[in-house]
């Protein structure tokens, strides 16, 4: 009875569970003859051939044991074998070494085995159903998905997508981001995984490839092809890097990303919880392109080394802080961006390391400074790494191109080291004098330009109390003392400045007024 109640109508179950779980009906098919089939070796044994069939007239799955046609001389084994006359009854043409199927009644399969069969078909829909979902989410990777939080455990965020659930783990989370069992949340399918528990999907709040998705849904340029987004950078919660390139010369690709009024880009900066982006245009050109990728700051000038994939970048005195940024947060981006190892130097570090460079070069013989600047223009910073240096580099170098002199420059390097080898002796450094000098030209230049907008800023204020004393002359009296005092306690240390104060406020035209009054009274 348990048996007929577990296999009864197996048409109608089979419809609605194909329906209700959206699998295919020959895959429930499947998996209840295979759970029948399993539960009548349970009762019978697999020492005897049986098989299951689903009958698509009946709606039902038969079972059929099967046994070889023998005469009764032959007849040994009642299990596997049947005499002719007991077959002819059951099908009147078979005949001798035939296998003829009986029918087993499903009824008869016991409490137990139906059970087992149950087990066996819950398993099997459940299985094919982990299949279609692995399956559908595997094809979404890469897309945005939202759904419900349902719970969180151990710091990941368990995320209900209806027909299963997605984990964001808290490498994946924004940091500081809080949330709470239903609230709404969404996030980048990053990964898809098929595991004994069925499939396990990874969310990414934190992954530079959401950031992407979340303009490729507010862009409609990027989402149409006309603005790609080349590559992205972030930390997230803090600030992030988008490159940009359009390719329509009448599209700026920054503009369309930045919308009207920054309305595009701010919905994005909401979503990611007040996360600070730079969008950067991408060019061809690695050189310029990692310039605008250390915007805000200024760049000087650009070393290249292509083989090792690295940039020296110089950037003024006063933009070196600003082009490292908080904790080299810019700096950092900036390299992930492009690719490539970013250094960043002041000019006065700059000029320091060029004077070094120099000096040690000129310990080659015959070396003057015009070929060591030459020299450490091509990339070489000493006489060992032109030992170290392959011919076809040397012969790249200005006033070198010819194979002999080449090939005595680098021999020269190579015995300059032995010779230092041999002697034990260190190898010289670069005069204190000379490298306080050559960073003394940057420094001097930027307290130059800062001298020059004291002085500017002092002779604005010296007019604006020239255009006061106009106006009354008791009132100038009393302002343009005041303007003197102010003057003297505000005057800049430098020598430049000072005197610019001086001219501006002249001692004579304040002390006549006060002495004709004295005079008067």
């Amino acid at each position: 009875m348990a048996a007929d109640s577990v296999f009864s109508d197996l048409s109608r179950m089979i419809e609605q569970v194909g329906k209700d779980k959206g699998i295919d009906r020959q895959i429930v098919i499947d998996a209840v003859t295979q759970g029948l089939l399993v539960a009548a070796r349970k009762k019978y044994g697999t020492y005897r051939e049986i098989e299951a069939s689903y009958n698509e007239e009946t709606g039902e799955v038969e079972l059929f044991e099967f046994k070889e046609v023998v005469t009764p001389e032959e007849f040994e084994d009642e299990l596997i074998e049947i005499v002719l006359e007991e077959a002819r009854e059951l099908d009147p043409d078979v005949q001798l070494k035939d296998s003829i199927g009986i029918r087993l009644e499903a009824g008869d399969l016991g409490r137990i085995a139906a059970q087992m069969a149950k087990q066996i078909i819950t398993q099997k829909v459940r299985d094919a159903e982990r299949e279609i979902i692995f399956n559908e989410f595997d094809q979404r990777k890469g897309e945005i998905a939202s759904g419900i939080v349902r719970r969180v455990e151990r710091g990941s965020i368990v995320v209900d997508l209806g027909r299963t659930e997605a984990y964001i783990p808290p490498r994946e989370q924004i940091p500081g981001e809080m949330y709470r069992q239903g609230d709404r949340i969404q996030g980048y399918l990053s990964e898809v995984r098929q595991t004994t528990r069925g499939p396990q999907i990874i969310m990414s709040r934190g992954a530079p490839q959401y950031l992407e998705k979340l303009f490729e849904v507010e862009v409609p340029e990027i989402y149409d092809g006309i603005v790609q987004i080349m590559g992205a950078a972030r930390e997230p919660g803090q600030r992030a890097k988008v490159a940009v390139y359009s390719k329509e010369s009448t599209v700026d690709p920054v503009g369309a990303c930045v919308g009207m009024k920054g309305s595009r880009v701010q919905n994005i900066v909401q979503e990611l919880k007040g996360e600070k982006i730079d969008i950067v245009p991408w060019d061809e050109d690695i050189t310029r392109f990692a310039c605008n990728a250390l915007q805000p700051a200024e760049i000087s000038r650009v070393f290249l080394d292509e083989d090792n994939k690295e940039m020296e970048i110089v950037v003024p005195d006063n933009q070196l802080s600003l082009a490292i940024g908080k904790k080299g947060q810019n700096v950092r981006l900036a390299a992930r961006l492009t690719g490539w190892k970013l250094d960043i130097l002041s000019e006065s570090n700059a000029s320091a390391k060029t004077a070094e460079s120099i000096f040690n070069l000129m310990l080659l013989p015959e070396m003057n400074e015009t070929m060591a600047q030459n020299i450490f223009q091509s990339g070489f910073g000493s006489f060992q790494a032109l030992a170290d240096a392959d011919i076809e580099d040397i012969l790249s170098i200005p006033g070198y191109e010819e194979q002999e002199r080449a090939e005595k420059l680098i021999q020269d390097a190579k015995g300059l080291i032995e010779k230092y080898s041999q002697e034990g002796m260190e190898i010289p450094q670069a005069p204190k004098a000379t490298v306080e000098a050559a960073t003394g030209d940057a420094k001097s230049q930027a307290d130059a330009r800062l001298k020059e907008e004291l002085a500017a800023l002092a002779k604005e204020e010296g007019n604006e109390e020239n255009t006061d004393e106009a106006a009354s002359s008791e009132e100038g009296e009393a302002q343009v003392v005041g303007a003197s005092e102010e003057t003297a306690e505000a005057a800049p240390e430098t020598e430049e400045a000072g005197a610019a104060n001086e001219n501006e406020v002249p001692p004579a035209p304040v002390e006549e007024p006060v002495m004709e009054e004295a005079t008067k009274e």
